[in-house]
């Protein structure tokens, strides 16, 4: 359980190309003080369906990283990557359950923040935005069928470089945030926690009301919800309230 005398420790496997999630997440926490963040990273370039992309994500890799975290009496460790959207969720709760047995720490995945988030909204339907290329975004469509969430719409900025993602500005955002809104899912979907999603995800609940789960708020989410710690600003999105 976490010590009540502290602020409570969240700690975060990055991406090593990832350019966003660390200052997103401190922007979303704001001036908090109850909670402080750390990170480690892990070699992550490239998004893609084949081998050389799937052995980032090697399970001994994350481990050894969670182990590093843990040397800092972190009260939860998130894998802060959406790789099992496509690898598939059982991937993330075996490596969940390998690194609470290596750390004995509480952990998660943005995937299994979502699948959560899913829950906690009685999500059936989904719009799907990533900058992913249109075969990994089918890949995730799938994995996210066998859990029994369906996809309404889905755009995919057809790209692979993983630092690129961050890169991608709210104005190309909006136009396919609308038009998937349009095929009126239960909620809209950012994908990739190198995407600055959470930037716009009021504006498109206020002007569609449907709610927008944007990955790094989602991961965040999850993870002060398992440390035991105060949710959000709804500012971030609804179901950060």
């Amino acid at each position: 359980m976490p010590s009540t005398s502290r602020a409570r420790r969240i700690g975060m496997i990055v991406p090593s190309s990832n350019t966003c999630l660390e200052p997103q997440t401190y922007r979303i926490l704001g001036d908090r003080r109850d909670v402080t963040i750390h990170f480690t990273r892990i070699p992550v370039t490239r998004i893609a369906l084949d081998d050389s992309s799937d052995r980032q994500f090697d399970p001994a890799v994350m481990r050894e990283a969670a182990q590093l975290l843990a040397t800092a009496d972190v009260d939860v460790i998130a894998w802060n990557g959406t790789s099992g959207s496509w690898l598939g969720a059982a991937h993330d709760r075996e490596l969940v359950q390998e690194i609470t047995d290596a750390t004995g720490v509480p952990a998660t995945t943005s995937t299994l923040a979502y699948l959560e988030a899913f829950r906690t909204l009685g999500t059936e339907r989904i719009g799907l935005f990533t900058p992913y290329t249109e075969d990994v975004n089918h890949e995730v469509i799938a994995s996210y069928e066998r859990e029994g969430i369906k996809t309404t719409g889905h755009r995919a900025l057809g790209l692979s470089d993983n630092e690129s993602f961050a890169r991608v500005t709210a104005e190309e955002m909006r136009p396919g945030s609308l038009e998937l809104a349009a095929t009126t899912p239960d909620a809209l979907v950012y994908l990739c926690t190198n995407l600055y999603g959470a930037d716009i995800t009021a504006e498109i609940e206020e002007c569609t009301g449907i709610p927008v789960l944007d990955s790094v708020a989602v991961t965040l989410w999850h993870a002060l919800k398992i440390a035991g710690a105060p949710l959000l600003d709804p500012r971030w999105g609804k179901l950060l309230t």
